[in-house]
């Protein structure tokens, strides 16, 4: 079992316990850590993102089901610097999303900031609370229930 990595995690570090990469990595930074318990993380939110091509010409917004994605990626971190911090070929899935609130329009320039909380786990899934802000007003909420991937 090796050592989690050391924070704050750049997103070199965060590629080696995700299996997303571009265009879906949405975590750019992890700064702190709670084993089995908290993770605050960091996405910048720049007019390059390809999702604002789309949404929406002239209006650029945040998908909100990109922000919960962005909440289950730090779920993700949580879970793999908890345990042996590789990924190590493991797979997580979203099973369940309950209680996502949209509370804000996250825009270009933001810097979107997500603390992940652990639930409880039972045995390979994982339920997590997390809440998404921006300049410290909460852009959206949701409990996540993921579950590892088996053969």
């Amino acid at each position: 079992m090796s050592a989690p990595p050391a924070l704050p995690l750049d997103v070199v570090g965060i590629q080696k316990l995700l299996p997303h990469r571009y265009p879906f990595l949405l975590i750019d930074r992890v700064v702190e850590l709670e084993p089995h318990k908290r993770v605050l993380a960091y996405k910048s939110v720049t007019i390059n993102e390809p999702f604002f091509q789309g949404h929406f010409p002239g209006h650029p917004v945040m998908p909100g089901v990109l922000v919960i994605e962005a909440l289950a990626q730090a779920g993700g971190v949580l879970w793999q610097m908890s345990h042996d911090g590789t990924a190590d070929g493991r797979v997580f899935y979203l099973v369940k999303i309950d209680k996502a609130k949209f509370s804000k329009m996250v825009v270009p320039g933001d810097r979107l900031e997500l603390e992940v909380k652990l639930k409880r786990t039972i045995r390979n899934m994982a339920l997590y609370e997390g809440v998404a802000r921006v300049d410290g007003a909460q852009a959206a909420c949701a409990e996540i229930f993921c579950a590892e991937a088996r053969d």
